[in-house]
């Protein structure tokens, strides 16, 4: 508790960056998704298409 506590005191208005991928730059650079994300946009192309992979 006491490394956490120091942690929290030596940040900037105590607060973190945020670890979700979708707020990464270097995730967005490489071109990777969450996984919500990536299935929210196969499902726009077809509701119905299924992925070779998975045949």
């Amino acid at each position: 508790m006491a490394f956490f506590l120091i942690k929290v005191l030596s940040r900037k208005n105590g607060t973190f960056s945020s670890q979700h991928i979708h707020d990464s730059k270097a995730m967005h650079d490489r071109g990777i998704h969450c996984v919500m994300d990536q299935d929210r946009e196969m499902r726009r192309k077809s509701r119905f298409a299924v992925d070779e992979k998975s045949s």
